[in-house]
């Protein structure tokens, strides 16, 4: 019958509703630990959807989960009701007022994007959480977030002026600061807001309740304190003494977690941008005890940051490719380091001010290493700390570092010792917890490691909590300081505030939400802490075979677990970067890395059929993926989506037969091998409209040409030419990869002329192709026959001295990648990763060792432009293409921010997936490449890019090796 309802429904809304399996899998989680499968996942486009998403609630007794980035670590976002997603529709500026500082914006608006519109007009929104390039300010409200900022600016209950909400019973209400007058008239009429209104009067106006409120609340010192609902927020307003300062209800929705009202606008106070000379000291701590009792000190001085990272979070980075970059200021092994931020206006009183700050730590002998960072280097390490939780997803195997206790805030002056028996506790239980975050505002963010596969760790998971909320009660202070209360604390409120104040919390949820619709389980009535968890306990483990090599994850199951759901993948074309860019072309979260990693761990854990893979849901989810390879590195738990595509491909393909197109496709080398002996009329006959409709090719779309030889040919004809020089470099092997042998043979050409008059014998060997469109295309028994030979071929001759060298990057860096999962002689194949290198990469190192100079080019002007492959820029370097042309002395090359093409060889030649590639190359490319000058020459490496700036621009590219090749003199 709710089907029947759910059908009725989503024909009435002007946005959507779905609650298809796929969708109703991917939205079953957020960040925590938790999984409820929600009824239905919906995205309003207006008002009046959200209204009838509340009357439909009300009537069919269900729930609606609230949802914006859903990065929750505490299951805030997780509910078997109806998810409502406003981060697709709800995500306007609506007013902005530069002379009093303040914006109102809808809750789907993203909180690093708002301060990129405020900068301009010297203003910021202060609260910066680890998730600000994608979290958004709804829910950063319903957790009242605070972020390494909250030390000096506070917290975002401190920003909210006023929220414009829709009831439980569909009215809208605004909560804003009203004066004793206003208050009272507030009180006056039938509405539910003016019940609201008198419940708060009736409930807090009681000196008794009052007096429990201030007893059993954590510290007002305390800024981070989100234990249930922030009632004590409202008592010191002239509501109810002669305080000056009005009482203002959105401060008590702030941090209810969507229970109270469904809210659509906020207004927020802004802060005038801080001073811009900075220092950031990174003082390097041998045990957590010591760095705990550096903070006291250190906060003496006017920090703008005083932020935690603990061994275990620094020894996660070391195997991230992005972060490893990130790591270059740490010195020894320390066990703690504080990041400590000082500001000023001129450069010259910030460093007396860090230099102060180093010498008072000192004094108190805290502390052995303490190195200043500037510039662009703060950001680096700022990245290295945002990085830190989900990096935590990189611990191998069922152990994990649980979100359950990770949120406690103390006053400052009692951290040390609350930190003191917390360790000791944790001994006590066998752990060896992590730390990190916000030491300066007295939260750490305390991890144990615990298995919760098993019975007796989900046991530990509820033992420790429990144990840990004793001793913040202790210390008075919040269970919840900016994580919010979710379902992993939310049983734990009653005890934290008493029971005469948990029954106050019950009794003004009840006048907000009387039939109980707004994000049921969670402030009151909370689920249980210790069930509806992600993973079943004692389950017997799926088995799971593959034709890739997982085991560096213990299988192909474990790499779609790691993906903790920080949503990392859902940053904006705007926080940089290359994931993920399907979600930026479509803004759905089922093109997320996030999604297809839960839809993979989803039905595989779940599928009672032969073959685990044989879902039409997977094939969906991974259907957008173009294996740009950017999770591989972007990913702080590295979850590599386009590996895991392959092999859900090859997989599925064993019940499912594959396309004629996706056959051609992947085995192009044969039909390119065909097409090459008539080449002129293979172009025209592949360019004609109808054989691309018939193909299944998009239309629009413009087929590379075959060359009128091919790259092997040529060389087999230059041969002995080439190589009757003497070579002072020695020899180097040149992979003759299928796009460069069919299509751009001009550019091997250029290749072995460069390397040739470098001083370097080219040799190329009678080699397979490199497997990339086998690969790509979940050909993978394929793809091994081609790897297995290639490995065998090069195993003897590809040394430190005689390397191998590519051109095109999703070819040759295959071989550092997709050979290692693939090879049968996983010794060799290490080996032959490790002397292989693309073109840019080894002449960058041959011109670092002095083989090569500017003196081989002439000195010709030339600016060019550099797109990157994605390929290179996850598996390989920007810098090393930026360095190969930076050698002639004028040629001035700079690295554009370009995120990812959007062509992903085949797939933007599709025809169902060409307007996605094109708006993804509209995204960050196209407009790049438009704005440029006719004498600036556009560098791309990829064959794939070279064609994509072609269709979406009408520019001509160039490798970089032609482009190197032009300088020679």
């Amino acid at each position: 019958m709710i089907q029947q309802h759910l059908t009725t429904l989503s024909k009435q809304l002007n946005g959507e509703l779905v609650f298809d399996n796929l969708h109703k899998s991917i939205y079953a989680t957020d960040a925590s630990v938790y999984r409820k499968i929600p009824l239905a996942v919906a995205f309003p486009k207006d008002i009046e959807d959200i209204q009838q998403l509340i009357n439909f609630a009300t009537k069919n007794k269900i729930s609606l989960i609230p949802r914006t980035a859903g990065t929750s670590l505490a299951g805030q976002c997780v509910g078997d009701g109806i998810i409502v997603d406003v981060s697709k529709h709800f995500t306007k500026i609506i007013a902005f007022d530069e002379y009093n500082k303040t914006i109102t914006v809808q809750p789907g608006f993203i909180r690093d994007e708002l301060n990129l519109f405020l900068k301009p007009y010297g203003l910021f929104f202060s609260p910066d959480t680890s998730t600000s390039n994608r979290c958004m300010i709804g829910g950063m409200v319903g957790n009242n977030s605070s972020g390494s900022t909250s030390i000096k600016y506070g917290v975002t209950r401190d920003k909210v002026l006023a929220l414009k909400t829709i009831l439980s019973d569909g009215s809208e209400a605004v909560f804003n600061a009203v004066s004793k007058e206003e208050f009272n008239l507030k009180q006056q009429g039938n509405s539910l807001e003016n019940n609201i209104y008198k419940t708060i009067y009736t409930e807090l106006s009681s000196e008794e309740v009052q007096q429990e409120i201030n007893k059993e609340f954590p510290k007002k010192t305390i800024h981070r304190r989100n234990t249930g609902y922030a009632v004590d927020a409202l008592l010191n307003t002239s509501a109810f003494n002669n305080s000056k300062k009005q009482l203002n209800i959105a401060k008590l929705l702030c941090g209810s977690e969507g229970t109270l009202a469904f809210t659509t606008e906020i207004t927020l106070q802004l802060d005038s941008l801080p001073p811009t000379q900075n220092i950031l000291v990174a003082a390097h701590f041998k045990s957590i005890q010591e760095s705990m009792e550096a903070v006291v000190v250190a906060m003496k001085h006017n920090l703008y940051m005083c932020e935690l990272m603990d061994k275990t979070i620094l020894d996660c980075t070391k195997n991230n490719r992005a972060q490893i970059q990130n790591r270059f200021f740490i010195e020894g092994d320390p066990e703690a380091i504080l990041m400590l931020e000082v500001k000023a206006n001129e450069m010259e009183t910030t460093q007396k001010l860090a230099d102060a700050l180093i010498t008072d730590l000192k004094k108190h002998n805290f502390g052995y290493a303490y190195p200043k960072l500037v510039a662009n280097d703060v950001n680096k390490a700022i990245n290295l700390r945002k990085a830190g939780l989900g990096s935590l997803g990189n611990i191998i195997g069922d152990n994990k570092a649980v979100a359950c206790i990770e949120d406690t805030a103390v006053e400052l002056k009692d951290l040390p010792n609350y930190i003191a028996e917390f360790t000791a506790m944790m001994d006590k239980f066998g752990q060896s917890a992590v730390y990190y975050a916000h030491a300066g505002a007295g939260e750490i963010h305390l991890r144990p490691i615990l298995n919760l596969k098993k019975t007796d760790d989900v046991v530990s998971f509820r033992t420790i909590t429990t144990e840990v909320a004793k001793l913040v009660k202790k210390y008075k202070g919040s269970l919840s300081g900016e994580h919010g209360d979710g379902i992993v604390r939310g049983e734990f409120i009653e005890f934290m505030i008493g029971k005469k104040n948990y029954q106050l919390l019950k009794r003004i949820k009840a006048a907000f939400d009387p039939h109980t619709i707004f994000n049921q389980g969670k402030i009151v009535d909370a689920f249980p802490m210790d069930q509806s968890l992600r993973y079943k306990t004692n389950r017997t483990e799926p088995k799971i075979e593959t034709l890739q090599d997982f085991s560096d994850s213990e299988g192909i199951l474990k790499v779609a677990e790691k993906c903790n759901g920080s949503g990392d993948c859902r940053k904006p074309v705007s926080a940089g970067g290359t994931m993920c860019p399907s979600y930026r072309a479509t803004k759905n979260e089922k093109d997320t890395t996030r999604a297809r990693a839960n839809a993979l761990r989803e039905f595989l854990t779940n599928s009672d059929k032969i073959n685990k893979f044989d879902y039409e849901e997977l094939k969906e989810v991974f259907d957008l993926c173009l294996s740009c390879k950017a999770c591989a590195s972007e990913c702080p738990s590295n979850v590599d989506i386009a590996a895991l595509k392959a092999e859900f491909l090859h997989q599925y393909y064993k019940t499912n037969k594959p396309t004629l197109r996706t056959k051609l496709f992947a085995d192009n080398v044969k039909y390119n091998k065909l097409g090459s002996i008539f080449p002129s009329l293979t172009n025209v006959a592949l360019n004609n409209y109808f054989i691309k409709k018939i193909l299944g090719i998009a239309t629009q779309r413009s087929i590379p040409n075959l060359y009128k030889t091919t790259l092997k040919k040529w060389y087999k004809r230059h041969e002995k030419q080439l190589h009757a020089n003497h070579f002072k470099n020695g020899e180097v092997y040149l992979f003759c990869d299928e796009f460069t042998n069919y299509y751009d043979v001009t550019i091997g050409i250029n290749a072995i002329e460069l390397l040739t008059k470098l001083g370097y014998k080219t040799i190329i060997i009678n080699h397979e192709e490199s497997g990339r469109s086998a690969i790509s295309k979940g050909f993978l028994d394929k793809a091994k026959v081609v790897i297995d030979k290639n490995i065998e071929l090069f195993k003897h001759i590809i040394y430190e001295e005689t390397p191998l060298i590519g051109i095109e990057p999703s070819a040759i860096l295959g071989f550092r990648d997709d050979y290692l999962r693939l090879a049968n002689d996983k010794i060799a194949a290490k080996n032959i990763a490790k002397n292989t290198f693309t073109f840019e990469e080894f002449i960058k190192g041959e011109f670092e060792k002095g083989k090569i100079s500017a003196a081989n080019f002439n000195k010709n002007l030339k600016e060019i432009k550099i797109h990157v492959h994605c390929h290179q820029k996850s598996l390989s370097t920007s810098e090393a293409t930026f360095t190969m042309l930076n050698i002639p002395t004028n040629y001035k090359p700079t690295i554009l921010n370009t995120g990812c093409c959007g062509m992903a060889g085949s797939f933007g030649y599709e025809e169902e997936h060409y307007n996605v590639s094109m708006q993804v190359g509209e995204n960050t490319l196209f407009p790049k490449v438009r704005n440029l000058t006719e004498e600036i020459e556009i560098s791309a490496a990829g064959t794939s890019c070279r064609h994509q700036i072609k269709d979406g621009t009408k520019k001509q590219s160039k490798h970089p090796i032609t482009l190197l090749k032009e300088a020679l003199l």
